[in-house]
């Protein structure tokens, strides 16, 4: 039986529930607004499906077998065998844990739930098509719109993801078996982090990458260390070359072709190949002109301060509204959005809005950098403490990297870069200092617990005052 189109009102619609979308539509019911949040896929997004997560979970599991498997300066002798099955699965429980959790957070905040893909009929209705055969559709009238449609893999000329050797991130880490040889086209933050993965899991990595080093946008001393790291277990990388297309091999593998701007070609063996090249923001489904939006030329919804479009009444938060392309900043304006279409005086700031790469070792920042506070006219002071001069980094194993401060010549916090063992955690003092106005004085007179990685957030502080104790001053 075909279910009959019907029509619905709500104060927010939101379409989307990635962590933008079902924070913002939690956010908006926890306002007392009718909210009625619409997702074609599964909640939680590209973020707890396809991406941070299942990602952050097979990095933690390789680190526990590779750290087991290369402990022997502390008296650790093993060897231990990685089922990528039983890996794959554990992945998926935590997935389902995950997405399961925000289902019952939205209906326990009183959101209304539908299941599909919504269309813009004009700039105050939707139409919501759902999944299978006979399910029908139905209208959907709204005085506020959230957009929260996230971003995809940008697909390169000659890789169809259609193709089974061409993977994207999310099919790559819904492998059950490991390739042998594995291409990765791109060394930004994705091809970084799964190439360690799977060299850690014992494929044979070569990473293609048209820039000259890994990671562009990280300053040179911070990619290094990580590239320097990727190397030492065996990904070889291939620096100013341009994926062109592929082919399939003799061996049964295929054969990927790449060529230098001087029209250089080299080739090289896979089973698999990862284009990791960047996303692109999703609006087409939405067919954003029949509400009046016009997407910049990149295809992002352009947005003011309180999140909101050209168009009164839309909102848009998280990758479709562009950078900064971050899980965590997206909820960040989810909020902002939510809180905006409540009365209330929201806005966002981005100046304090960390970022994290999870390499080995890991690396997060927040804030300026010397040169970017050089360039915005600050006479920048520097302060650094390397973590081979850190107890507690010294009794992990863990010595690479360094946290490094940048403030204002009167002391103000401007930014942090931190690369070394778990980044992604230090990097939130910093962050608190910057988005409360501290100054260096007030972070080096916060006491920290010894022995622990965060002193050395401390002692760079300490340096950048020209009174560290346990590194020498600048």
């Amino acid at each position: 039986m075909v279910v009959g189109d019907v029509t619905t009102g709500t104060e927010v619609l939101v379409i989307g529930a990635g962590p933008g979308g079902y924070v913002a539509a939690i956010r908006a019911a926890q306002r007392d607004l009718d909210v009625t949040l619409v997702e074609r896929d599964a909640h939680g997004g590209v973020c707890l499906n396809r991406g941070c997560i299942p990602s952050k979970a097979y990095i933690t599991a390789t680190d526990v077998a590779h750290d087991a498997a290369t402990a022997e300066e502390m008296g650790i002798h093993a060897d231990p065998a990685v089922d990528l099955g039983g890996m794959h699965e554990w992945k998926e429980g935590v997935v389902d844990r995950l997405t399961g959790g925000v289902e019952k957070l939205c209906k326990a905040n009183g959101v209304t739930l539908l299941d599909g893909t919504a269309t813009f009929v004009d700039e105050g209705t939707v139409r919501v098509e759902h999944e299978g055969e006979g399910q029908g559709s139905e209208t959907v009238a709204f005085e506020h719109c959230i957009v929260s449609t996230g971003s995809r893999p940008v697909a390169l000329p000659g890789f169809d993801f259609a193709d089974e050797p061409v993977l994207d991130s999310a099919d790559l880490l819904s492998l059950t078996t490991v390739p042998d040889r594995l291409v990765v086209v791109g060394a930004g933050y994705i091809g970084m982090e799964l190439s360690t993965v799977f060299a850690k899991l014992g494929s044979d990595v070569t990473v293609v990458e048209m820039l000259d080093d890994v990671l562009p946008g990280y300053e040179d001393d911070i990619s290094r260390i990580v590239r320097k790291r990727a190397e030492s277990l065996g990904v070889d990388f291939h620096f100013g070359e341009g994926a062109s297309g592929w082919r399939d091999a003799a061996d049964g593998g295929v054969v990927v072709t790449t060529e230098t701007e001087d029209g250089t070609e080299s080739t090289y063996g896979a089973d698999r190949v990862l284009v990791a090249v960047g996303r692109d923001p999703v609006t087409g489904p939405l067919d954003p002109g029949a509400a009046g939006l016009e997407p910049t030329e990149e295809g992002f919804l352009a947005t003011d301060e309180r999140c909101e479009t050209d168009v009164e009444g839309i909102y848009a938060v998280g990758d479709v509204a562009g950078e900064p392309m971050l899980a965590h900043a997206a909820s960040a304006e989810g909020i902002v959005a939510a809180e905006a279409i409540a009365g209330e005086p929201a806005a966002f700031d981005a100046r304090a809005i960390p970022a994290a790469v999870f390499t080995d070792p890991e690396i997060a920042t927040v804030g300026l950098t010397a040169d970017e506070a050089a360039r915005e006219g600050y006479d920048p002071v520097v302060g650094e403490m390397p973590f081979n001069a850190s107890g507690r980094a010294l009794t992990t194993g863990e010595t690479e990297g360094f946290v490094r401060v940048v403030a204002s010549a009167d002391g103000f916090l401007l930014g942090a870069q931190i690369v070394g063992p778990e980044a992604s955690e230090l990097i939130a003092e910093p962050t608190l200092a910057i988005e409360m106005g501290a100054r260096l004085e007030d972070v080096a007179a916060t006491v920290h617990t010894h022995p622990t990685l965060s002193e050395a957030t401390m002692e760079a502080v300490e340096n950048a005052l020209g009174q560290a104790i346990h590194t020498l001053n600048r």
